[in-house]
């Protein structure tokens, strides 16, 4: 018979082993098959023809959990080039998968490619759209729903929501993207949006039957994003208010909302408790800020009711000051785990020293008369090879030259130089970067790779006396924000996600004419510890065709 001490020693070994095991474990898969095609739909009284995924618009929901491995096989059977980009996913290590034209040849007619990410350390809502041309106008986009993993406490979980919905809020246009991309070809503006569209309907065709059904005294999660092209909107709902609980993948203070504006590329979730009378209601977006304002109306039923929704709608507020003096009031919940167990609040920003400041000014001119955007007067331009392509294989000359913007825009805001822009930053750098809008409409700023925070905003142009101003403690970590008219607005960020980033507007005629940059971050140990190699399976197109790869980085230690 074996001793205790023997039976012990085994059974210690048989515990290490398991755990060896589970280290050695990947995280979950969670595989995806998408025909990407056109399809007529009716919206806002007019076909239309909209950008499919298996048939679907909006596309397909993503549901996955935090370091989950997504594996999208995308067939393109447009008769144009595609891509994906996911709108907050930072891919962690790899920018090979972002989706941008500038980290990625497109996937062309009758081909298909397989997209592989993590939303590593990431938890919340987003959304993912091609950024190929204006084909965004067309649809093409879905939601993305990031949730905890079982061990991390959720701060609104006891007892957990009844049910967790998508609402895809955006402005809609009813001229075909083609011809919105000639529009603008020719130096023209998109105009006006002709409505709102929420989850992929409008006008008549979204008040025909409820969105949702809510059973009365439950609790309901919506995770709201503006898919549009241009327009803010504001989100509500009728005599039932909002309790904001997570932005752009960050847990926030639990404070009440009548009303929310959503600006364009934003996302955030409310918690919305059916404590009225059984009932239909409206669910509203409406847009902001432009005049002809356009509005949506789905309704919410109680479920067993057949009551009217009621005849007085809820009235979206009006002017700037409400919208700055809302984003201002959004908190960081300090105490609260987001996709790790420590809590939010342990990362301390406001304390570590600023190594560089960045100030980018939105710039707007005319070229041979046509309309072009740009940052601090460089105006960028997609070259026919990607410019992360081009770095990785050492062929950046004749592609474009790094650091044509400055980290001060020019005195005036003159003359754009249309060129691929391109800066870089040193790895693991902590930079603030502020940037400046004076035109007379909203833009809505995008970072791809990271989260940052948001410290102020305020009118005019910045000066360094600003930072007194900044919120150093609880400003919420997100990767999208706005930039009010004639106004400023200063965010931080360590840089420490090697790769190939872009920076943009969301107001995609502006992203179309020029209003993006990239961020090139490279580690100095060129390690797979900080960065993946270029996948076996990536595309490629212009200069990179036919050469020998590069050397590996070199294995992390």
């Amino acid at each position: 018979m074996a001793t205790t001490t023997t039976r012990v020693a085994a059974g210690v070994l048989l515990v290490l082993s398991a755990l060896a095991l589970v280290a050695r474990a990947e995280d979950p898969y969670l595989f995806f098959e998408w025909k990407v095609t056109y399809g007529t739909k009716p919206l806002l009284g007019v076909p239309q023809k909209v950008i499919l995924i298996n048939g679907e618009f909006p596309g397909p929901r993503i549901n996955c959990s935090s370091n989950n491995n997504i594996v999208v096989n995308v067939f393109n059977q447009l008769d144009q080039p595609l891509l994906f980009t996911w709108n907050g996913m930072q891919h962690r290590k790899n920018s090979w998968m972002d989706g941008m034209p500038g980290t990625q040849c497109p996937i062309l007619p009758n081909t298909n490619f397989t997209y592989k990410w993590q939303p590593k350390d990431q938890i919340g809502s987003f959304f993912y759209f091609p950024s190929v041309g204006m084909q965004r106008a067309a649809g093409g986009y879905g939601g993305i729903s990031v949730y905890s993993r079982l061990l991390i406490p959720v701060p609104f979980d006891q007892p957990p929501p009844e049910n967790d919905h998508v609402v895809l809020i955006g402005d809609w246009y009813t001229k075909d993207h083609e011809v919105l991309a000639r529009q603008l070809d020719a130096g023209k503006s998109v105009g006006r949006p002709a409505g709102v569209v929420i989850n992929g309907k409008g006008g008549k065709d979204l008040e025909a039957a409820p969105l949702f059904t809510f059973e009365a005294g439950k609790t309901y999660r919506l995770r709201v994003c503006n898919t549009g092209i241009k327009a803010s909107l504001n989100f509500r709902i009728q005599g039932h208010h909002m309790t904001l609980v997570e932005l752009e993948g960050s847990h926030t203070l639990q404070d009440i909302y009548d009303s929310l504006d959503v600006h364009v590329g934003h996302c955030l979730s409310v918690l919305v408790t059916a404590d009225q009378k059984p009932g239909d209601y409206y669910m509203v977006a409406s847009t902001r800020f432009i005049h002809d304002a356009k509005s949506a109306k789905a309704v919410v039923r109680y479920a067993g009711s057949s009551a009217p929704p009621p005849a007085e709608m809820p009235e979206p507020p009006a002017g700037w000051a409400w919208s700055i003096n809302q984003a201002r009031s959004f908190r960081w919940n300090l105490t609260s785990s987001a996709a790790r167990p420590n809590p939010q609040g342990s990362y301390h920003y406001g304390q570590i020293n600023i190594t560089r400041t960045i100030k980018v000014m939105v710039s707007r001119g005319h070229i041979d008369g046509k309309l072009r955007y740009g940052f601090s007067g460089v105006s960028h331009r997609d070259p026919e090879t990607p410019v992360k392509l081009a770095e990785y294989f050492n062929v950046t000359d004749g592609v474009f030259s790094y650091n044509q913007m400055g980290d001060v825009p020019p005195a005036v805001n003159g003359p754009l130089h249309v060129v691929p822009n391109v800066i870089t930053a040193e790895f693991r750098t902590f930079i603030e970067i502020v940037f400046e809008n004076p035109e007379k409409s909203l833009d809505s700023l995008h970072l791809d790779g990271y989260a940052f925070f948001g410290v102020g905003m305020g009118p005019g142009q910045w000066s360094p006396e600003a930072r007194q101003t900044y919120n150093l403690l609880d400003a919420v970590s997100r990767h999208t924000i706005q930039v009010y008219p004639r106004s400023w607005t200063a965010i931080m960020l360590t840089f420490d996600n090697a790769g190939m980033w872009s920076v943009r507007s969301n107001i995609w005629e502006r992203y179309y004419l020029g209003e993006q940059f990239y961020i090139s971050v490279i580690s100095p140990e060129r390690s797979l510890r900080d960065e993946y190699n270029m996948p076996d399976n990536s595309l490629r197109c212009g200069k990179v065709v036919g050469l020998p790869l590069p050397p590996s980085y070199a294995p992390a230690r």
